[in-house]
Formats: C-alpha cells, sequence, structure tokens
C-alpha cells in the first residue's frame, strides 16, 4: 500500500496553483448527463472521486472523454443503462457523491437507480433529506439491498422545507427539479459555492434556477437542457489546506487560483490567532511566524459562510502549535475526530469531549507513523508531519488521493519534503537521500 513518508522542520515557501473545487465537480459531472448534446467542463481536478465518477457514467452508456488532463467532454445521447445503474456497485460505492446520478436522471428519465454510496466514515449521513425531497416531486423511492431507486410518471414542482441545512440534499433535489412540472421551492437551503456553481452550470445548459447561495432556492422546470462549455470554480478547501500548511511550518506561500471571499471564515480565523493573510483579485499569501508561537482561538464548525467542517482537521494541527488552550466545536459531523489519538502520538495534547475537541498547544510535533483516518484528518496529518521534527510516515494516503491532486508534487515544489513510497526500503532511501 502506498505511503507517505515526510521530513518535517522545514517551512513551505513559494507559490502554489489550487485546483478546480472536487465538491462541485461531482456535482457538475453528474449534471451533465442531462442533457443529449455534449457539455465540456474545465478544471476539473484529477481525483480519484472524480475518476470513479467519471467512471461510473461511462457503465452507464454516456460517452465520456478526457481532452485533457483537466478538461472532460461527456455526452448523455447514448445512456442505455438507466434503471439497472450500477447494480454491481464496485465503482459507485467508492464515493458519496454518486447519490447525484439519482436526482440527474430521475429529472431526466423519470427513473435512477444507484447503489448506497460510500464515501468517508465521518459521522452519519443518511439521505433521508434527498428521499423527502423526491417524493415531495412526486417519485417513488425504494430502498432495498443496497439499492436506492426513484421513479415518476412525471415530476411536478412542489415547495419543499429542508428539516436541516445539507448540501448533497440541496444539490440532488435541484437537480430533479429542473425537468419538473412548474415551480420548485427548496427552503432552507445549503449555500456552499460549490452549490452556486452547480446552479450556474445547470443555467448555462438552459435551466432556470434563482436563488442558489441564498437559503431559499427557486427552479422553474424546463423541457429541455442544451450542452455548453464550463469551468469548475477553485477548491476552497485545497487553498485552506496550504494555508494552514504554511502557518502551521512558519512558512510563506502565495495561493493562486483562488476566490479570496470564499476562504474568508479561514482568513478570519488564521489573522485571529496571529498568522498574515494578505488577500489580492485571485489568490492570498500566508505567512507563518517562526520566532513568535501563535494565540489561541475558539472555533465552531457551520454551514457556509461559517467556518468549513472540511477544515476543521487541518486546523486542529495548526492550533496544537498555538500557545494557550483552544476549544473546536464540531456541529456538522459527530465522527469527525478520528485524526486526534492519531495527532497525539505525535505529542500534540488534544482531549475530545462529545463534540468538542479541547486543544493545548504544545511547541513542536515529533515524527512517528500514523494513519489516515478519512482525506481531511488525512491532509492535517500531512501537515502535522511537515511541522515535526523528523520522520513521518502516513499510511492509508488513499483516502487524500480522493480529494488532492498531486499533493506531494505541490508540497515539494514549495521545498517540503515528502514522497509516496510503498516498503520500508522505500522508506529508508528516502531517509538517507533527505537525512
Amino acid at each position: 500500500m502506498e505511503q507517505y513518508v515526510i521530513k518535517g522542520g522545514i517551512p513551505l515557501v513559494g507559490e502554489v496553483t489550487i485546483a478546480g473545487a472536487k465538491n462541485a465537480a461531482l456535482g457538475i459531472l453528474a449534471a451533465a448527463v442531462m442533457t443529449d448534446k455534449e457539455c465540456i467542463i474545465e478544471n476539473v481536478p484529477n481525483v480519484r472521486d472524480t475518476r470513479v465518477l467519471l467512471q461510473a457514467i461511462g457503465e452507464i452508456g454516456a460517452t465520456v472523454r478526457y481532452i485533457d488532463e483537466h478538461t472532460v467532454s461527456i455526452c448523455g445521447g447514448t445512456i442505455t443503462n438507466v434503471e439497472a445503474l450500477c447494480v454491481d456497485d464496485e465503482f459507485i460505492r467508492k464515493i458519496r457523491a454518486s447519490y447525484y446520478l439519482l436526482g440527474a436522471l430521475l429529472g431526466k428519465y423519470g427513473r435512477s437507480q444507484v447503489a448506497l454510496p460510500g464515501g468517508c466514515d465521518i459521522g452519519s449521513r443518511p439521505i433521508d433529506l434527498h428521499v423527502k425531497g423526491f417524493e415531495a416531486l412526486g417519485a417513488d423511492v425504494v430502498i432495498d439491498k443496497g439499492m436506492v431507486t426513484a421513479s415518476a410518471e412525471q415530476l411536478v414542482g412542489k415547495h419543499i422545507y429542508l428539516d436541516t441545512v445539507s448540501v448533497g440534499a440541496t444539490i440532488n433535489i435541484m437537480l430533479a427539479a429542473v425537468f419538473a412540472e412548474g415551480k420548485t421551492t427548496i427552503e432552507n437551503a445549503a449555500k456552499e459555492p460549490h452549490i452556486v456553481d452547480v446552479a450556474n452550470f445547470l443555467n448555462s445548459m438552459g435551466a432556470n434556477i434563482k436563488g442558489a447561495g441564498t437559503n431559499e432556492i427557486r427552479i422553474r422546470g424546463v423541457k429541455e437542457l442544451k450542452g455548453t462549455e464550463y469551468s469548475i470554480i477553485p477548491d476552497q478547501i485545497e487553498a485552506g489546506t496550504f494555508m494552514m500548511a504554511a502557518v502551521a511550518t512558519g512558512g510563506n506561500v502565495l495561493i493562486k487560483n483562488v476566490i479570496p471571499k470564499h476562504l474568508e471564515a479561514i482568513s478570519s480565523k488564521l489573522s485571529e490567532i496571529g498568522a498574515v493573510v494578505e488577500e489580492y483579485d485571485d489568490s492570498v499569501r500566508v505567512i507563518g511566524n517562526r520566532e513568535k508561537r501563535l494565540g489561541a482561538t475558539q472555533i465552531k464548525t457551520q454551514p457556509y459562510p461559517g467556518f468549513p467542517t472540511d477544515m476543521q482537521p487541518q486546523m486542529a494541527v495548526t492550533l496544537g502549535l498555538s500557545e494557550g488552550t483552544s476549544v473546536i466545536t464540531e456541529n456538522i459531523f459527530e465522527n469527525r475526530f478520528k485524526y486526534a489519538d492519531e495527532l497525539t502520538r505525535m505529542g500534540a495534547n488534544i482531549k475530545v469531549e462529545g463534540n468538542m475537541a479541547i486543544i493545548t498547544g504544545v511547541s513542536q510535533y515529533s515524527g512517528a507513523s500514523v494513519v489516515a483516518p478519512d482525506l481531511r484528518a488525512g491532509a492535517a496529518l500531512v501537515i502535522a508531519g511537515l511541522a515535526a521534527e523528523g520522520f513521518t510516515v502516513v499510511e492509508d494516503i488513499q483516502y487524500i488521493q480522493r480529494g488532492y491532486e498531486c499533493l506531494e508534487e505541490k508540497i515539494q515544489a514549495l521545498g517540503g519534503k515528502i514522497e509516496i513510497v510503498e516498503t520500508e526500503k522505500d522508506i529508508m532511501k528516502f531517509k538517507l537521500k533527505v537525512g
């Protein structure tokens, strides 16, 4: 199995370019099958989640073609396998966003079937709100033997109130409602940037969606969609991860191809603890402090525009090196502190009580062998390894590769010492080379 081996203690310095947003890409790639015409999608991140979804889209008969590493052509006019979509769920179970195909194909064909989705084990993420939305539009939904089947003679627009803010349900209902007769209103909708991006993509195909980015999205059904060319927004979580890496290592990094407004919650907290964050039109510069330890703070994860749950583990690593005691309250997922034991192995002082992590800062992490429990926690452990004294080995990096494109190469370009290895012999070679 592939692992990262890292020699820490080196400030990251230089420039890094952020890839397209994974979470936006997954919704947009699924939405592209809703027209029989060709869609050309640019700035697609080349990560495992997008590759798996594109493979599944090809499995149902759509034409999928890579124009280059980050540009994909999709044509849904050749789809042949809607009702039996991924009964052999080898691909689709690997990613949670597989459920977007339910809404996309239900809207287009009036029927769809997808295996219950997978993804990281960070807590309960039921699809009850998705089902509630589909049923409100007039669909029958059956969950049996690990499969979700949705069907409808005709979807009809309705007013749908989401009991809790849900990114996945907001996108999925929006997809299904594009072809529903009349007007659909989604109230208490999620406001994340990638929801706006999916809505903009659909509108570029001829959909009629208003209010994306607010808590009320209004959709007027249309008869058909056309082909389009579209570029995906930058990934705010990858950008935030490099912001944290710069601060934790005491570095100075210019992070390019970002939308600074999407990073405001992250930038605000970093500034609050004493880091320097300089915003430009499409980039941010983040400067850590190697002469003085940063301060403590309080973090509560919230739906956008609050502090993102996907940045909570990376922030915890940074606060673990700050002076004083910080408290992180996780309000989105109940199982998102699984990294705490791994970080403790590196010398961190973290105590988890329910949905709170109490972090007393230490002056230094020490290299250790750790295991990535999920995507964002894995990235956080990489940051810890970069900041630590000595060598760190991070196992189960397949989680990290789900959402970060060429992470090790980007870190290397900033002066970090990191490589992918597979054996103990490879680790020894790395240590001899950099030690």
